[in-house]
């Protein structure tokens, strides 16, 4: 946790304009909060090298989404997919007693079962997709505003001190 404190503190230190600084920040969150799980980072470093912004400023809007936050991300994600596709149940029902290792293992060893299984999940997956891409846009917009107003007031207090 202090890693990232410490990282965080250290955009304010960085010799670029706090439109740059925030615009990477931006990028992070939008990466980070997007339902590309795994992706996040290779992703957000990609856009970051693609755009010439800074990629130590995007790892840690990236890291916005991290094992804290993903479990509320994630769900708020899908619940508002849900909500915009007008999906009741996005789980499909389970069979509690015919669950076990080998039931588990066979979804996803055997193609067909792997199929039916990607089919059950569908509404959930859309719903999260759908989701994550309705928060990361927003997430990405207040954070821009939300680090340059920062940036510029720390810039002004410790510029006049």
């Amino acid at each position: 946790m202090a890693f990232f404190r410490d990282k965080f503190r250290a955009i304010f230190y960085i010799k670029e304009t706090p439109h740059r600084i925030s615009l990477a920040f931006a990028f992070g969150v939008f990466m980070g909060v997007s339902p590309f799980l795994g992706l996040h980072y290779i992703g957000g470093i990609s856009l970051a090298w693609l755009f010439r912004l800074n990629k130590m400023v995007t790892f840690i809007g990236i890291s916005v989404n991290n094992p804290w936050t993903l479990v509320p991300i994630c769900s708020g994600a899908a619940w508002i997919g849900a909500k915009l596709l007008g999906l009741n149940q996005v789980l499909p029902d389970v069979d509690w007693k015919s669950i076990s290792l080998l039931n588990i293992i066979s979804k996803f060893t055997e193609l067909d079962n792997f199929i039916v299984l990607i089919k059950q999940m569908m509404p959930l997956i859309s719903a999260f997709f759908v989701g994550s891409f309705v928060l990361c846009v927003p997430a990405a917009i207040a954070s821009y505003f939300i680090i340059r107003v920062l940036i510029t007031r720390y810039r002004k207090i410790h510029d006049t001190a």
